[in-house]
């Protein structure tokens, strides 16, 4: 009920102030959230290996966030900060499997509000917090209207997904990030005749892990002993490495040729040209860079929190192919999505609205950007809590030990020189201090134990796996889901 209120005078408030907004002329979004795909490894990027061409093509009309970041670089976390434009501190979203609470006002709920259609196409959801294998039930979509998709599922060859209310669960044909391409394409095709204008938010779960799932045409074509490692990859995971780049590449190739499906779909359309599109990830991934297994995230090193961001609307008009090395965070997507829109910015909200920097890239431009790993569990359960900034040069972190990491980002693209307790960078790291303790000032953030925060939102981690127990859940047939039949 709570809820619903706020929604509504949201639509009122909107409708008071913007009655010629609500009539015409709004854009549409397309919204592509990948999985675990590092920036680093795209052509565009400067990865020695991979091969993204469409994506490549794609960065030359848009504008390029080179230095965005995952506020919380793991999936549920992220998940709900760009919903919300609200950080995890806020939400208590700090872990994966965690409902979205219902009072929480959601990025499909405001556009909703503003006369949008509202839809979301493709796999993981991973906000609802009742098992990975159930269907998320209308009242807990936050706002999107058309549906199709899973709590959570990385089987990308038998993905299975619900549609609308439809309880009986169906199964992607073939390779899922083709079908979720053919799924939204017939979406848009569907829409382009009507008159009100669409959210289509699309999520694809790869390139997260089982590689080794990848299309076999896929990996043909990168052969480990040929694949070039980063510098910070140690000699004793080199191996390792090497067999799951080979799979990782795989599904950013063919992952790659799905987005190119949509963006031909659109431009046979004639959608570009009145549509804000955005292609980015939830977080990176490791892979063996500073001594740390592939599969891992939820750390402050680049390779996890930093993740790709190419936006292109009419809007930005000379400056496609702009590149902008101010970090954007995301919470502050939805806030720049409405400013794009010409829409107004619910007060609920946190991020910073840089519509403006969208619309006029300075690649000068800098911004500070909080990045924070508030109770570290599953697989990453012995490592510190820790709050950071990234800048366009710079990261600084701290642990409750105290500063634990500060990298020239420009001079060390590899972190591999940590300048921590040197005193020819004192200045600079009482600088990058405060700020950092500003920016945590900003949202109320006292940065304590995740003791601390687990008692507050009264969440209890299973004790054998250190995370949510989200196997136990029956699914909508009874049957009790099985961890081994999960990804994490």
């Amino acid at each position: 009920m709570k809820k619903l209120l706020i929604v509504v005078l949201t639509f009122v408030l909107m409708s008071c102030n913007s009655n010629n907004k609500i009539q015409s002329g709004k854009p549409n979004i397309v919204y592509i959230l990948t999985d675990q795909w590092r920036a680093q490894a795209f052509g565009y990027a400067g990865d020695p290996n991979v091969k993204t061409p469409r994506l490549d093509e794609f960065s030359k009309e848009a504008v390029n966030f080179a230095n965005a970041v995952s506020v919380a670089p793991v999936c549920t976390p992220h998940r709900a900060a760009l919903m919300t434009g609200r950080y995890p501190t806020s939400t208590g979203m700090i872990l994966n499997d965690l409902y979205l609470p219902s009072e929480e006002l959601c990025m499909a709920e405001i556009f909703k509000a503003e006369g949008y259609s509202t839809a979301h196409i493709g796999g993981k959801w991973h906000l609802d917090g009742h098992g990975r294998l159930n269907n998320v039930t209308p009242e807990r979509r936050q706002g999107f209207d058309f549906w199709m998709g899973n709590e959570c599922s990385h089987d990308y060859n038998n993905e299975p997904y619900f549609e609308n209310d439809d309880l009986d669960v169906k199964y992607y044909k073939g390779y899922s990030p083709y079908a979720i391409a053919n799924a939204a394409n017939d979406y848009m095709t569907k829409r382009k005749a009507s008159d009100k204008p669409f959210l289509l938010f699309i999520s694809i779960g790869t390139p997260h892990f089982p590689h080794y799932s990848a299309p076999k045409d896929m990996m043909a074509m990168y052969p480990q002993e040929d694949l070039i490692l980063s510098p910070n990859v140690p000699a004793r995971l080199e191996k390792k490495t090497r067999k799951e780049l080979q799979g990782y590449y795989g599904h950013c190739t063919a992952t790659d040729k799905a987005i190119g499906y949509i963006l031909d779909k659109m431009k046979e359309l004639e959608l570009m040209e009145n549509t804000i599109f955005v292609f980015t990830s939830d977080h990176g991934e490791m892979m063996g860079s500073h001594d740390e297994r592939p599969f891992k995230k939820q750390l402050g090193w680049d390779e996890s929190i930093k993740v790709p961001f190419l936006i292109s609307y009419p809007a930005i008009g000379e400056n496609k192919g702009a590149v902008v090395n101010a970090p954007i965070n995301t919470p502050d997507i939805l806030p720049s999505l409405l400013g794009l829109a010409n829409l107004d910015i619910p007060q609920t909200i946190e991020g910073e609205d840089i519509s403006e920097l969208m619309q006029n890239p300075d690649p000068n431009a800098d911004r500070t950007a909080l990045v924070m790993n508030v109770s570290p569990f599953s697989g990453n359960s012995k490592d510190a809590e820790y709050r950071l900034i990234r800048t366009k040069q710079y990261t600084y972190e701290c642990t409750l030990e105290g500063p634990s990491k500060l990298f020239d980002n420009v001079k060390d693209p590899y972190q591999m020189d940590n300048l921590v307790g040197n005193p020819d960078f004192a200045s600079l790291q009482q600088s990058l201090d405060t700020k950092l303790n500003q920016a945590l000032k900003s949202i109320g953030d006292d940065f304590k134990s995740h003791d601390f925060y687990l008692k507050k939102w009264n969440y209890v981690l299973d004790k054998k796996k250190n995370c949510i127990d989200y196997w136990s859940f029956k699914n909508g047939n009874g049957v009790v889901q099985s961890p081994k039949k999960i990804y994490e």
